[in-house]
């Protein structure tokens, strides 16, 4: 074994551009790849993973520390045989830039009418819409961690009305925010509804018909709009296409899905007034994670707390 403590790779991303952000990564440590079934993977200490496999565990039983390839962690906490070991979440500001990129992308998209527009481009049909300002909306976000309060500012920045939501009462200054208790409040001003909720067990299945008909009708768009970059478990997929179907809801983006690819035969793909995009709202940069994870070991091996760990109960 290496001096420092070797590391197994099993990320589900694109394997060129990983090997690639391999080359330099992790000087001085052993790097395995949980890909190569004939690998012994008993010597490794660390594990960087996103979807990882299902034997893992049970091939590399000596590791110390567990590293996610993205925010969430649902995943790594679903896969059997997982050790009582620290879970570090990836938490980076690249990662945080691009979700709350996407999430404005998405508002602005639904203000302007993007979903109509494209349809008629298809139909080589030239109508002008009525489009109120961003000032006429209400965008509440579900979720107000690191994600989640980046996205608040950037859509505020944008001239959108905001408004926040957390299980626990956070204060964001010039934001109005809810708790739980005050869920049913928060949906009945919001215009478009972000999530940007981790997966648990309070949060599976959380966006579906009951909440959706107590978000705000009759606002600036008509109909409300659901945006979810957050997790696909939370949504009920069936109530969500019943609600684009029936009107209640009048348009949604979707990067998350209950099952993932998306199948072909998902209705999400023809339906003109949603905007799907594969699970790439905020792709994790790989050099980033392998850098920020070296230093997590570094922290280790030293003897100091790791960062940004995980809270089992919490399931984030």
């Amino acid at each position: 074994m290496s001096e420092k403590g070797a590391v197994v790779i099993d990320l589900k991303f694109e394997q060129r551009e990983m090997h690639a952000a391999l080359e330099g990564a992790f000087p001085g440590r052993t790097i395995l790849h949980a890909a190569d079934k004939s690998a012994d993977l008993s010597q490794a200490r660390y594990a960087v993973m996103w979807k990882p496999d299902v034997d893992l565990f049970q091939r590399a039983p000596n590791l110390d520390v567990l590293f996610s390839g993205g925010a969430g962690v649902d995943s790594i906490l679903a896969t059997p045989g997982l050790p009582d070991r620290p879970i570090v979440r990836f938490v980076d500001q690249s990662l945080t830039t691009r979700m709350s990129e996407w999430v404005v992308l998405q508002a602005l998209s639904h203000l302007r009418q993007m979903p109509t527009y494209l349809a008629q481009q298809r139909r080589s049909e030239w109508r002008e819409l009525a489009q109120p300002e961003a000032k006429d909306l209400t965008v509440g976000v579900m979720g107000l961690g690191k994600l989640g309060l980046d996205s608040v500012a950037k859509l505020k920045i944008m001239g959108f009305n905001v408004v926040g939501w957390s299980r626990s009462l956070k204060v964001i200054e010039g934001v109005e925010t809810f708790d739980a208790d005050g869920l049913n409040a928060f949906l009945g001003r919001t215009d478009i509804l972000v999530g940007l909720l981790p997966l648990t067990p309070e949060t599976r299945g959380l966006f579906d018909s009951s909440l959706f008909a107590k978000l705000r009708q009759g606002g600036a768009l008509g109909k409300p709009v659901f945006i979810n970059a957050g997790r696909g478990g939370s949504q009920v997929e069936a109530d969500l296409v019943s609600a684009l179907e029936t009107g209640m809801l009048g348009g949604a983006s979707l990067d998350v899905f209950e099952q993932e690819p998306l199948s072909k035969e998902s209705p999400f793909w023809s339906m003109d007034n949603v905007i799907v995009t594969p699970h790439a709202a905020s792709a994790s940069d790989i050099r980033a994670l392998f850098r920020n994870a070296e230093v997590q070991m570094q922290r280790f091996e030293a003897g100091e707390a790791l960062q940004h760990v995980v809270d089992r109960t919490a399931g984030y």
